[in-house]
């Protein structure tokens, strides 16, 4: 589906700023050019919060950072969950505008989208309202590889990358990057130009362990390792030097002790409401299209609405504008936001599952220092040691298509709030 909207209303905050912007149409296209740009390497390390990097575990990371550009931070799109941010990164869009609103949804034509659930994660139709690059650099003559990303799997516009593999959470940090390393290994004719790679090890053991964990400094030394990997792969075939690199993440990390707790339904009678979605964000609709249903949810949304202790719950179209979150149809009419440490849950949920719930969380508001994420770039195009100030993820994706000399589609993001990490010539 062509994007057919631009966002009219920009929302200013400490971390966020510009409006959907487009790159210019007279830019020439990669395919009516005689040399093709350097490789560009999309690197996510799930859940590495901003501040991770100072506690010194990753020296590869850090040597990236100190040769190249390291941000204060980078703030995710709401809500700070997996697959909206991942998505929002190689889209430019923020999940209320690309349709991939949570980890967990529903349409009234696709019916329920999961992690879990392979058939709708590489069902094309959740995410044609979005463009990813990989689509854009394909049509324009570059060839793509991904090593695993949300959305690679499906038919997007009709197109997958080149190159991708079904997620599989059993290949390891270091495969990974062999994979990649062999993609590279190709003929200049088929190597890509575009690549991703993805790492989990951190993001599960903050979700198990906590933040503040041994096993997620383990996990940092792990990822860290694999990135060593990476790097000396990449020297020993004289790329070091010629490959731009973007490290990131989809989100931070906060520790949420198991008894902190807001038991759902001993506010809401589950027989008068579709659950959509539980946990940090928890979504709502009314149970049927009858009169009594909707008469019994303004009810329940009239009580929610009123302050309630560790969350803060809003109609679909009374969500503060800062989120840019609730127009698209995916999004429930009723959004309860848990407290940063806090979840939303049931009262049998968590008596069935005590011991086993994740002590670390994200999801909550954007603008939460303990959601914001890292930003790594390196490379013949970024600047030498230069430290840039925060910025939203919305404005990878523009810095993305600059790189590879390829127009952007529609996007939320603003290329000049991101262009003073480039070298001039590369501007």
């Amino acid at each position: 589906m062509k994007i057919l909207f631009r966002v009219l209303l920009c929302t200013l905050t400490a971390f966020s700023a510009g409006c959907a912007t487009q790159q210019p149409a007279t830019r020439t296209s990669v395919a009516a050019t005689t040399s093709q740009p350097a490789p560009l390497l999309l690197i996510s390390i799930d859940a590495y919060r901003y501040d991770y990097l100072d506690r010194g575990l990753s020296p590869t990371l850090a040597m990236l950072a100190n040769t190249g550009v390291r941000a204060a931070a980078m703030q995710p799109s709401f809500p700070s969950l997996t697959f909206p941010n991942h998505y929002t990164i190689v889209t430019g869009l923020r999940p209320d505008h690309h349709g991939i609103v949570n980890n967990t949804m529903f349409d009234p034509v696709l019916g329920k989208f999961a992690l879990a659930n392979r058939q709708a994660v590489s069902d094309g139709r959740w995410w044609n309202e979005g463009t990813p690059i990989w689509v854009t650099a394909d049509q324009h003559g570059l060839r793509t590889a991904t090593m695993f990303w949300p959305g690679a799997e499906a038919d997007i516009h009709g197109q997958h990358p080149d190159e991708w593999m079904a997620y599989d959470g059993k290949i390891t940090p270091d495969q990974r990057v062999d994979q990649v390393l062999t993609w590279l290994d190709q003929p200049a004719a088929q190597r890509p130009a575009f690549l991703t790679l993805y790492f989990d090890a951190v993001d599960h053991a903050g979700h198990a362990n906590g933040p503040d964990s041994p096993q997620v400094n383990d996990a940092l030394r792990e990822t860290d390792a694999a990135m060593t990997r990476l790097v000396q792969g990449l020297k020993q075939r004289g790329l070091f030097d010629k490959i731009n690199m973007i490290v990131l993440a989809d989100h931070g990390m906060v520790s949420a002790p198991e008894q902190n707790n807001v038991m759902i339904d001993q506010l809401i009678p589950q027989d008068q409401v579709q659950t959509v979605s539980m946990g940090i964000l928890a979504g709502f609709n009314p149970k049927d299209d009858s009169a009594k249903a909707a008469s019994d949810f303004a009810a329940i949304e009239r009580q929610l609405e009123q302050p309630q202790q560790h969350m803060r719950c809003w109609d679909k179209t009374r969500v503060p504008a800062r989120f840019v979150y609730g127009s698209n149809p995916r999004v429930p009419q009723l959004l309860c936001l848990a407290d940063v440490g806090w979840r939303i849950t049931t009262t049998d949920y968590a008596a069935s599952h005590k011991g086993t719930v994740s002590i670390g969380e994200h999801g909550y508001d954007n603008a939460d220092p303990l959601m914001q994420a890292m930003f790594v770039a390196h490379g013949p195009a970024f600047r030498v040691g230069a430290k840039v100030p925060a910025f939203p993820n919305v404005d990878v994706y523009p810095l993305m298509t600059h790189l590879l000399g390829i127009p952007a589609a529609a996007n939320d993001g603003d290329y000049d709030a991101v262009k003073d990490m480039l070298k001039p010539a590369a501007r």
